[in-house]
């Protein structure tokens, strides 16, 4: 009970017992007519509720007051209170030792174990019980199952991009569809400088690799990327590309999001601060709204920022220009291809979404592995070395015209 819900209990207490302190009871007979009557009528209790109390009880306030004064009106509490009254000191032992030898180990747990164990029967000792005594273990042996969740950051810039997606407005386009938008956005850790941005009607890899193919070509890599757990960011393919680039992946915990606490609360500035006053009537393509979210963002990066001691998220980000890692356009090229692996026909052909290509005929029959850019425009076979060879189409047509040698396995004199 906190101290001023007991100083209030004592103020009601008082406010009972009253006219006897203060000698205003001559109209009753004795102090036994006074104490039958003040239970009679009754006295507002502190959550508002008339209560009731019995003379023997308003008589045991008096007595108290006339003791100690007002301090022995404030409740105390019970003797044994904190101590697991419908726990007996073997039952004490045992949770004891669990908590001890298995401190992740929960009180529901621990209850049930005593079950299984016959230590206590069932409907004796509620889990509840339990778990009122496991908590004050925690306190007395100074543990607790609560993850160790801290505010941090990176010391340099590129140490870290932080990438997430958010729902943006609903668009509505020229043929009168309304769709949703995704806004997918790279943080860097130290400086809260946005590195990239988009606007998409979807939200999956392909996009995402645009966003950070884009980041990376301004920017340089960073030594670690740190995403959730979501489809987009979980795969093979992202995996491949931070191999290629030289960047690592951290993947949060679920149920962690001060983890990726930063992307998270600048979603929310830009949702409080760019969408709460977009007019979504005013656009109608995504080209439209991706220039007014630029330059938000262009914005938001040269603003002062509270936490980085007077500068902006850009002065911050330019402040260590030695750490920036650049790539050259023939790596970001070559990086950001998507791959699979795919097997050749006896005709030489293979087969990316129900599209036909050409390959050459040494790789009939074979398991080869291929790259493409996510348009399909650019379509490499990756060769033994290393090396990408480009692939074409499939024209049949062509293939027709084209002279053939025959193979003669042996030819005869004449």
């Amino acid at each position: 009970m906190d101290q001023e819900k007991q100083q209030n209990i004592a103020l009601m207490r008082y406010s009972v017992i009253s006219p006897i302190i203060s000698g205003l009871w001559e109209d009753y007979s004795s102090l036994t007519a006074f104490f039958n009557d003040a239970s009679a009528k009754g006295v507002l209790a502190p959550d508002g509720s008339v209560k009731h109390f019995a003379p023997q009880t308003i008589e045991r306030w008096y007595r108290n007051y006339k003791k100690g004064g007002f301090d022995a009106l404030i409740p105390t509490g019970r003797v044994d209170q904190g101590l697991p009254r419908k726990l007996d000191a073997d039952l004490q032992e045992q949770i004891r030792y669990l908590k001890t030898n298995y401190p992740r180990m929960s009180a529901a747990s621990i209850h049930r174990q005593l079950q299984d164990n016959g230590s206590i029967k069932v409907g004796t000792v509620s889990e509840s019980t339990v778990n009122r005594y496991v908590n004050q273990l925690s306190l007395e042996m100074k543990t607790t199952t609560n993850p160790d969740m801290r505010r941090y950051e990176r010391p340099h810039i590129n140490e870290v991009w932080c990438g997430d997606s958010s729902v943006g407005p609903y668009l509505k386009t020229d043929d009168g569809k309304k769709h949703k938008v995704y806004i997918i956005a790279l943080i860097d850790d130290a400086s809260r400088f946005i590195v990239g941005i988009d606007v998409f009607f979807n939200d999956n890899f392909v996009n995402l690799m645009s966003v950070i193919k884009s980041a990376v070509a301004k920017y340089g890599r960073p030594q670690m990327f740190n995403f959730d757990n979501g489809s987009s960011y979980k795969n093979k393919q992202m995996e491949l590309l931070a191999a290629r680039i030289g960047s690592v992946i951290h993947y949060d915990q679920p149920y962690t999001p001060t983890q990726k606490a930063k992307i998270e609360r600048w979603f929310r500035t830009m949702k409080d601060q760019w969408m709460s006053g977009l007019d979504i009537r005013d656009f109608h393509s995504l080209d439209e709204l991706r220039g007014n979210l630029f330059a938000y963002v262009q914005k938001y990066n040269q603003t002062v920022h509270s936490s980085l001691n007077g500068r902006s998220p850009q002065d911050r980000y330019f402040s260590e220009p030695n750490l920036f890692h650049r790539l050259s356009d023939e790596e970001i090229d070559h990086s950001f291809l998507l791959e699979i692996e795919r097997r050749v026909s006896a005709d030489n052909v293979i087969t990316i979404d129900q599209v036909e290509y050409e390959v050459d005929c040494r790789f009939s029959k074979q398991h080869i592995k291929l790259r493409y850019s996510p348009g399909l425009d650019e379509i490499y076979i990756v060769e033994a070395d290393g090396t990408l060879t480009p692939i074409r189409l499939l024209n049949k047509v062509e293939n027709s015209k084209v002279k053939r040698d025959k193979v003669h396995i042996c030819r005869g004199e004449d």
